[in-house]
């Protein structure tokens, strides 16, 4: 199938979203389902016919390639298929990020999908959230091009599934590089703290 790329304006961005957000989660739903159900393999088996008949159904009319990132005609950013806000990625929590004097921060839950020691976060999981809202606050939202150089994770102890919130702040900036700052909570506070420096790309920058 071949996809139209150009923008589209903030109604048929809102119409596609009220389409495809209920589907994803849908298949959030399902994910969490597979990995806690008890069923019997009969009902497994029928379930994977099932799945499998859908899955094929979809695939008759799907673009080439990742869902990359879109705009509006009003400059917004539809990072529809990114695995930590994504839209319609069924793999993200997904986060809704919040922003205000100077901050960036959202609460969230994650469930059995994201387990890792039992009961509690893998760690992985916690370094994508962390990467990701540093960059959000880093970027001002998505506002100014920036890439991650490096970021330090300092796991102060385990995260356990269910209500969490993030948060981020920039440091300061010297020259391409922005130092930001962020940690991940859950009711009795920090539970992974974490410092990034992120790099404006030279096709970004002022020429000299």
């Amino acid at each position: 199938m071949q996809f139209n790329y150009d923008p589209v304006d903030a109604d048929e961005a809102n119409r596609q979203r009220a389409i495809y957000e209920p589907f994803t989660h849908a298949v959030r739903e399902l994910l969490d389902a597979t990995i806690r159900t008890q069923a019997g393999p009969e009902d497994i088996a029928e379930a994977t016919r099932l799945i499998e008949a859908v899955t094929a159904g979809l695939r008759t009319s799907q673009i080439d390639g990742p869902f990359g990132v879109r705009f509006t005609t009003e400059g917004e950013g539809m990072s529809w298929g990114n695995p930590v806000i994504g839209v319609r990625n069924p793999m993200a929590p997904p986060l809704e990020i919040k922003r205000g004097e100077g901050r960036c921060w959202t609460d969230f839950d994650l469930g059995a999908a994201y387990e890792g020691p039992p009961r509690h976060v893998h760690g992985g999981i916690s370094a994508l959230i962390l990467d990701h809202i540093l960059g959000e606050a880093a970027s001002d939202g998505g506002d100014r091009p920036l890439f991650t150089g490096t970021i330090t994770l300092k796991y102060l102890r385990g995260t356990p599934l269910g209500a969490l919130r993030s948060e981020a702040w920039v440091e300061r900036v010297e020259g391409v590089k922005t130092y930001a700052r962020g940690f991940i909570s859950d009711a009795d506070g920090p539970t992974v703290e974490a410092e990034g420096v992120f790099i404006t790309p030279a096709w970004a920058r002022d020429p000299q």
